[in-house]
């Protein structure tokens, strides 16, 4: 057996794809000067923090021939130490899968299956994180928001913004911003105050019919976590089988 990715998480990655892709820092003529204050304090701030923790509640929508929306949930953890080691998980209604970064190796594990496939990586998050998408079509939950570089990275593209404004998400007081651009339109809530961190992230993909949702909702965020020495290290468990990471999707 060679396949590991599950099609939900292409699907994913298909929707934010186009938060990878490399872009100037400047600001969009269409973008709103306070929308763009906020993007770039929570980007900042996320990118200065050297470890942390945070789970969240992904939902996923998939549009059927007959243009009904189903959606599938999928709750994910994700463990992170600067500059070099990383570790996911994201389980739900179809996908059950941990993704280790030591620094040296990614590994993707599929817990349903106990198949796991393990490469060599980049030496860091960030090179990892850009290799894991381009080379082998996996995108780790919530990634795009802490990359180092992400303020760049969610600009791509981006045709106009709006501070729509306050709003309580979490019973937590945020921000509320609003982006366009050619295919893709997104949203994103940042916490008020001197911690500005992601509440709320949702990705419309117009590209395709029926324009469907990416949504991560942030449901606990520690920036001061006990991380144990071998949290980023995967160990096959009793059973497990290696197998090989499915090619990228070719694009057309």
């Amino acid at each position: 057996m060679k396949h590991i990715l599950h099609p939900l998480a292409r699907a994913s990655a298909a929707l934010a794809a186009v938060c990878f892709v490399h872009s100037a820092s400047a600001q969009p003529a269409g973008v709103d000067p306070k929308a763009d204050t906020v993007l770039r304090a929570m980007t900042t701030y996320m990118a200065g923090l050297k470890q942390f923790s945070i789970r969240t509640e992904n939902s996923l929508e998939v549009v059927t021939a007959e243009g009904q929306k189903i959606q599938f949930v999928a709750p994910a953890s994700l463990t992170v130490s600067r500059p070099d080691q990383l570790k996911a998980e994201r389980r739900g209604d179809i996908v059950e899968q941990s993704f280790y970064f030591d620094g040296k190796t990614l590994t993707l594990f599929n817990r349903g299956t106990k198949h796991y496939a393990t490469v060599p990586a980049p030496a860091t998050i960030d090179a990892m994180l850009e290799f894991a998408q381009t080379k082998l079509d996996v995108i780790a939950p919530g990634s795009d928001l802490i990359d180092t570089r992400a303020y760049d990275k969610l600009m791509q593209d981006v045709k106009s913004g709006a501070y729509v404004g306050l709003s309580v998400v979490g019973g937590q007081r945020c921000h509320h911003l609003a982006y366009r651009g050619a295919e893709v339109d997104w949203q994103i809530w940042v916490r008020d105050g001197a911690r500005p961190l992601p509440c709320r992230y949702v990705i419309t993909s117009k590209s395709v019919a029926g324009a469907p949702q990416f949504a991560l909702q942030v449901v606990d965020v520690n920036t001061q976590p006990t991380i144990a020495a071998d949290s980023f290290r995967f160990v096959p468990p009793e059973g497990a089988r290696r197998v090989e990471f499915l090619p990228p999707t070719p694009t057309r």
